[in-house]
Formats: structure tokens, C-alpha cells, sequence
């Protein structure tokens, strides 16, 4: 793979359609690379450039066309790397040029990704551009650490909820605590003092179930169960870093029923009556 610095944009900008250019939104999924779906990978594949986010894994830069440029353009808290309107920018530019544009980022492109401040960016300037839905965090975490988002009499729906706010999460905070739903915050870790309040604040009781997923569906998974009042105390007990997921719901008390270590316990005492 090879990883090289930001490129000047090449300019000017024309708005007229590329004839030959085509942009790539692909979604990577959360993480492990057997995630990725076929059309996915075959856009990593046909690339003549990549640019990719931070939650791209490395098992997944890891499938990257030997000399074929890899740009890091990723965010993190209060870092990023470029402006995104700049990003967008050099989207259009290398499209224009005629390349072959692969834009790669973590989960789906449309789920707190900004996917659509992209694509609507490359629809204005002309450009070819189709998008690959990836796995969300959501989906796929969850799956990973045995949490169904729905369960039949348990929780009939799912709601997903961005914790990542300028100065305060904003949400309908009492819609969301009424809604008797599986609640996934994405980017909430340094805000789960203020979620879980919230939360309580507007009707939900401190034990409902609560866990963060960190670095879902990869090998260093971790998962750690609590309740909505402790939430806060576990994150920092825990060092709980990013990426994690925080689940809100009685879902999250089906974990160690379907956990297949709880499944191998059970048939072994079976056999051994």
C-alpha cells in the first residue's frame, strides 16, 4: 500500500460532466475486512486513487492496490485532517482529471458519514458518482456482540442517534426515552455523562440495560455491560475509547443468553446429565 501526503487540487474546477471520471462512495463496514461486500472491494480494485477515512481498518487498507495512492483524509475529535469542503473539492478535481476515485469510509456513507454533503457536491459538478452502501456500526457491532437491535417482545424498533455535537447532544430527549426502542448513539463516549442524564431526565430509570461496543467487529472487540446510571462512571473506569458504540435498551440483557460460550456451558451440562 502507499500511503502519500494530500495532493494540490488541480484546478480550475469545470462543471460540466466528466466523460471518463468516476467517483466511488464506498462504505467499508465496521471494520473487518470479510465484511466488505463484492462491489465494495471491486472499486478498491479499479481505484486510481483512494481517499479514506480514519475507521477504515487496517485490515481493510490492508487490500489496497500495491501503487495505487492511499490519501488519509480522516477526522477525529477536534483534528481533521482537511475541511471537507476542501475533501470535496478534490473529489471533483481527480474526477475531472479522469481518474478512477475510490472514497472510502468506515460503516455506510449515508449513516453519519457525510455521504450526501459529498455526493451532492460531485452531482453539481458533473460528475459520474455512485455510492456502496457499507454495514453501519450499528448492525454490525451489535450482531458482533450478540445484542439484536429488535427482538420479538423486547424491543419492536431501533433509533440511531449521533452523540457528536458542537457544544451539547442535540436530540428530542423525551421522544427518545419514550419511544421503547434499542438506542445506538455513535460518537457518544465523551458525551455519556450528558446521555445518560438526558435520558433519565426524561423518563428512562437508571437500570435500564446499557454497553459499550468498542472496536466492533474487530479483533480487539470490546464489550462492556452496565446500566444507564453507571454509564458515565463505566466509561471512565474503562478507559472506553473510540470508536464505541453506546447501546441503550433491554436488548442488551440477551447478550449472555446468545453468546456462544453460554450455548457451549449449557450443552456440556446437558451431556454430562
Amino acid at each position: 500500500m502507499n500511503i502519500e501526503p494530500l495532493i494540490p487540487s488541480a484546478k480550475p474546477t469545470r462543471s460540466t460532466p466528466a466523460s471518463t471520471g468516476k467517483v466511488w462512495l464506498v462504505g467499508a463496514g465496521p471494520g473487518d475486512a470479510e465484511l466488505l461486500t463484492l462491489k465494495a472491494l471491486r472499486a478498491i480494485e479499479s481505484a486510481d486513487i483512494i481517499f479514506y477515512d480514519q475507521l477504515v481498518s487496517a485490515d481493510i487498507r490492508a487490500l489496497f492496490p500495491n501503487g495505487t495512492p492511499a490519501l488519509y483524509v480522516g477526522k477525529s475529535k477536534n483534528h481533521h485532517s482537511i475541511a471537507q469542503d476542501d475533501l470535496n473539492q478534490r473529489l471533483v478535481d481527480q474526477a475531472l482529471m479522469g481518474k478512477t476515485v475510490c472514497r472510502i469510509k468506515g460503516g455506510d456513507p449515508f449513516v453519519f458519514g457525510r455521504g450526501g454533503e459529498e455526493l451532492m457536491t460531485l452531482r453539481q459538478a458533473g460528475v459520474n458518482a455512485e455510492v456502496v452502501p457499507g454495514i453501519t456500526a450499528a448492525s454490525g457491532c451489535s450482531s458482533s456482540a450478540h445484542m439484536p437491535l429488535t427482538h420479538r417482545g423486547v424491543s419492536q424498533g431501533c433509533t440511531l442517534v449521533t452523540g457528536h455535537g458542537e457544544t451539547e447532544v442535540t436530540a428530542n430527549w423525551q421522544a427518545l426515552a419514550q419511544l421503547n426502542h434499542t438506542l445506538v448513539f455513535y460518537m457518544g463516549v465523551s458525551r455519556s455523562e450528558e446521555i445518560a442524564g438526558q435520558l433519565m431526565t426524561h423518563g428512562l430509570s437508571g437500570d435500564t440495560p446499557a454497553a459499550f461496543i468498542e472496536n466492533g467487529c474487530r479483533a480487539n472487540q470490546r464489550v462492556l455491560t452496565t446500566t444507564l446510571g453507571a454509564l458515565a462512571e463505566t466509561a471512565e473506569r474503562d478507559a472506553v475509547q473510540s470508536p464505541a458504540l453506546i447501546v441503550v435498551g433491554d436488548v442488551v440483557r440477551l447478550a449472555d443468553q446468545l453468546a456462544p460460550e453460554q450455548f457451549l456451558s449449557e450443552a456440556q451440562q446437558r451431556s454430562i446429565a
